[in-house]
């Protein structure tokens, strides 16, 4: 055979090694999931992310037909759980439950071990809701500027908790103290429900918390809220003012994404976005969050990637000026 004739067959041999490898690649992929899927959650279990987690991730198993697991993996502001996911399989089976730390971190921590937000895929936007300032009901303060006029009596000595530093509970009190012109004193947790156990025992004198972790607890008369940190009331819980009343200019706003490995195909991200959608939209799901005051957004990935662009921006500048370290 001639050294062309050689040449020829050798490229219609890699020609075929590349169809099969396609095929073999797409089959793999339609069949997906063929196996459970792994949420994180980078806080403990019984936070707002964690309760949000659990309940979409109900939904989504019934569309594909895999059972979806959460796993909780706390600390260090949430890094830890966000990079177990970034250092994942691209392969849509790890999905991390990502929340206002992770549009956050890139301003507030000196180095992410996981490089930049980069090496994730957006996957949807679930949506954004208030944030609520909370106290004992057997608290003495009774308002916003019950809190403001104590803080600025007592500087320092009134604390507030949060589920991690850099997450919104921790922002939210920190952007209240520079705003309200007072110093507070920040106590940071392992995730939402650890800081509620102490806040409720006393530990603690309040929190920003997600209004996902404390609906039910004010709903219940365990807790008291005294305000929203959205621009607005929030209808979710009726009668309590936005915190802007008595601080103007104060604004903070939580949300839930997801995003998998950068790298995972399109095909998966399309596959999740979508039954994410439909999971976001369920009546169970929507009976479940809305005292929450949750607005659902449930769009296709660009949306998240577009919100998450911009609230790196803004926090950014907000954490520059104020001069705001992790803890």
């Amino acid at each position: 055979m001639t050294a062309h004739g050689l040449r020829r067959m050798r490229a219609l041999f890699l020609l075929f090694l590349g169809f099969t490898a396609f095929f073999a690649f797409g089959t793999a992929f339609a069949a997906y999931p063929d196996k459970p899927i792994r949420f994180v959650v980078p806080f403990a279990p019984g936070g707002g992310t964690d309760i949000i987690a659990r309940t979409l991730g109900v939904e989504m198993s019934k569309d594909l037909g895999q059972p979806v697991i959460v796993d909780n993996k706390p600390g260090a502001g949430t890094l830890i759980g966000t990079d177990n996911v970034a250092k994942s399989a691209p392969d849509g089976y790890s999905v991390v439950v990502a929340s206002f730390a992770h549009a956050v971190n890139p301003a507030l921590q000196p180095k992410l071990p996981y490089g930049s937000n980069k090496a994730f895929a957006p996957v949807i936007l679930i949506g954004r809701g208030p944030n609520v300032l909370v106290v004992r009901p057997d608290s003495p303060y009774k308002s916003v500027a019950d809190l403001v006029a104590a803080a600025k009596a007592n500087p320092a000595k009134l604390t507030f908790a949060s589920q991690g530093a850099g997450t919104s509970a921790h922002l939210a009190g920190e952007m209240f103290a520079n705003l309200a012109k007072v110093k507070l004193s920040h106590i940071p947790y392992r995730g939402a429900g650890p800081a509620l156990t102490d806040l409720l025992g006393g530990q603690v004198d309040m929190m920003f918390a997600t209004a996902a972790a404390v609906s039910t607890f004010v709903d219940s008369g365990k807790l008291r809220a005294l305000g929203v940190t959205t621009a607005q009331p929030s209808p979710a819980f009726k009668g309590v003012p936005a915190i802007a009343a008595s601080v103007p200019g104060y604004v903070v706003e939580s949300w839930y994404g997801l995003y998998v490995p950068a790298g995972t195909p399109a095909a998966v991200i399309d596959r999740l976005n979508a039954a994410a959608r439909k999971a976001a939209r369920a009546p169970d799901f929507v009976r479940k969050i809305e005292h929450e005051g949750l607005v659902i957004n449930a769009g296709p990935p660009a949306e998240l990637d577009t919100y998450v662009r911009a609230e790196e921006e803004r926090w950014a500048r907000v954490i520059k000026e104020n001069g705001i370290k992790a803890d």
